[in-house]
């Protein structure tokens, strides 16, 4: 996995749904420090941890894996 770009999308869907980073880390349950990590692609993101971003903003997963940058 590009961890670069999935942290990219996550944090552009994020900000699509309309979440601050810190409003999102509190509804995913994790840490700022976390969040933001992944989402400049210095953290790794579990599976499990995309699934559950996914599920919060009422996406497919493979819409933050695999889908194109555009």
């Amino acid at each position: 996995m590009d961890h670069e770009r999935i942290g990219r999308r996550i944090k552009a869907f994020r900000k699509l749904k309309g979440y601050t980073q810190i409003e999102f880390a509190e509804v995913l349950q994790v840490s700022v420090s976390y969040l933001g990590s992944v989402e400049r692609g210095t953290r790794e993101a579990s599976y499990t941890f995309i699934d559950e971003v996914a599920k919060t903003l009422d996406i497919d997963r493979d819409e933050i894996i695999w889908a194109k940058e555009g």
